[in-house]
């Protein structure tokens, strides 16, 4: 579930921090922040728009919805183009890959820095509104307004710029797909969606350990939160 990764990928975030290429506290929580919300990423294969009483309304994943028509749309396209949910962005090899050189594509320039820094800080915002008084961040507008706030305020203060975007964002999308594999419905095995074009059979892996939404991911969801709060003090005091 949504907040599961988006927990998880805070605690990897936090705990990878003494390697991390980044200075000073502002540049730390960003780090993790952004680990956090690329933990959401693969789940950005299921969206699209149902209409209920003649009025459209987002449907798909926490990350597709996050923007309204504008993420749900791409949803729909990029789902379409992964050969559906829990295939090719969640490809253990492979989707780290893309997603990581797409961040680093967008790390060359300073708006496209600006949309993708946006973008997994809101899905960040998203996965983890459960310990965030209010609910500002779970509206659209509120949703945008936040995330691209609080993107614009890092770049303004990090002179030396996010290129440390693309390994934050593989690293969450990685702990994503492990944390996918854990579950009865596991992950593809490496290269099956590309193979699959090729005539081959997609095949997946799991663990098989829960089901998602399980009583026990909520419990790990729920230490990761608080691992990643202690992990990250104690690098900023230390």
């Amino acid at each position: 579930m949504a907040h599961s990764h988006a927990c998880t990928g805070l605690t990897a975030g936090a705990a990878t921090l003494p390697l991390a290429p980044v200075h000073g506290p502002l540049g730390a929580v960003a780090w993790v922040a952004v680990w956090g919300g690329a933990a959401l990423l693969p789940d950005f294969d299921q969206g699209g728009i149902s209409w209920k009483r003649a009025l459209p309304r987002p449907t798909g994943s926490t990350v597709a919805q996050m923007w309204g028509p504008l993420t749900t749309g791409a949803a729909a396209l990029v789902g379409r183009l992964a050969g559906g949910h829990r295939w090719g962005t969640h490809d253990p090899l492979l989707a780290p890959l893309v997603f990581g050189a797409l961040a680093w594509a967008a790390a060359l320039n300073p708006w496209t820095s600006l949309v993708a820094l946006a973008f997994v800080v809101g899905a960040a915002l998203r996965g983890c509104h459960f310990v965030i008084p209010g609910t500002v961040e779970t509206t659209v507008v509120g949703n945008l307004a936040l995330s691209f706030g609080l993107a614009w305020w890092v770049l303004q203060r990090t002179p030396g710029g996010v290129e440390w975007l693309p390994w934050a964002v593989a690293g969450g999308v990685l702990v994503h797909v492990l944390g996918d594999w854990l579950t009865v419905g596991g992950v593809p095995l490496p290269l099956a969606t590309p193979l699959a074009l090729l005539g081959g059979r997609r095949r997946r892996t799991a663990l098989g350990l829960f089901r998602t939404g399980a009583r026990v991911e909520h419990s790990v969801a729920a230490v990761a939160v608080l691992a990643a709060a202690v992990l990250l003090v104690r690098h900023l005091l230390g």
